[in-house]
């Protein structure tokens, strides 16, 4: 049995009370982050809810939030989002998720999703194999490009984003020329659990933020996907990028990223 496997409950009760609020509380005044991006105030009331749920239910493992950082320490470390998908919440646009992770070190070994206004919840404990609402869930076998729905994901905005997104627009570039078809979601989280249950191929993003991929890793992955950085190497959080793919297609969606972003 997964040594992970009994923090689960503890998990998806503390992303059931996240998503509750997000279902019957709006987004409140936003706070700016930088250029063209944001927190609303629900961010952070859900951040510390969740918080002080996980601290008192597991005392000894760590938390990182988004909005507002580090708070205890130890080996594991739990790693939460509260609103993924941000600006589609204050638009009304359903693709909006919690993710909530858990890292042992480096590893994301737990992972839960959940997406409110769709009304599923992606659940994974290394292990112990990826639910979508209770029930298992299994990566495509798609296994050439031309069959492939390609997620990736959002262009940057702030500091040097007109540079950053040369590398994403020249990515999105290759992938029309060659993939079924492109999408964008606006939500990484998601991303990571329409993979892990087959609705896309891959879902590719060019930066990495723990709050964002810890979660939709450790789901991923024990779906049967592979989740590495840009060259291949094993992804974790000091990783560039968040290369997530089906089994079959990993050489060749990582041929075609090289390809597209060879100065990088």
């Amino acid at each position: 049995m997964s040594e992970y496997r009994h923090l689960l409950p503890i998990a998806e009760a503390a992303v059931a009370r996240a998503a509750e609020m997000m279902r019957h509380h709006s987004p409140g005044p936003l706070t700016a982050k930088g250029e063209r991006d944001f927190a609303t105030q629900l961010d952070y009331e859900i951040e510390r809810d969740v918080r002080a749920f996980l601290q008192a239910a597991t005392p000894k493992i760590g938390f990182l939030g988004e909005e507002d950082g580090v708070h205890g320490t130890g080996e594991m470390q739990w790693v939460l989002d509260p609103i993924d998908g941000t600006a589609n919440f204050v638009r009304g646009v359903p693709l909006c998720a919690v993710s909530l992770g858990l890292l042992h070190g480096n590893d994301a070994v737990l992972g839960v999703i959940e997406v409110p206004f769709l009304g599923n919840r992606y659940a994974a404990a290394r292990g112990s194999g990826a639910t979508a609402d209770g029930k298992p869930i299994r990566v495509s076998n798609t296994s050439r490009l031309s069959d492939a729905v390609v997620a990736i994901g959002d262009y940057a905005v702030g500091p040097d984003a007109a540079v950053k997104n040369r590398s994403r627009l020249a990515l999105t570039a290759r992938l029309a020329e060659v993939v079924q078809r492109v999408r964008m979601t606006g939500t990484a989280a998601l991303d990571l659990a329409w993979l892990a249950e087959g609705r896309i191929d891959a879902a590719l993003t060019l930066s990495n933020h723990p709050w964002d991929m810890t979660g939709g890793t450790a789901i991923a992955r024990e779906a049967g996907a592979v989740v590495v950085d840009r060259d291949g190497s094993n992804h974790c959080p000091r990783s560039a990028m968040t290369l997530g793919i089906a089994p079959g297609l990993t050489g060749q969606v990582l041929m075609l990223v090289g390809a597209a972003l060879p100065e990088d």
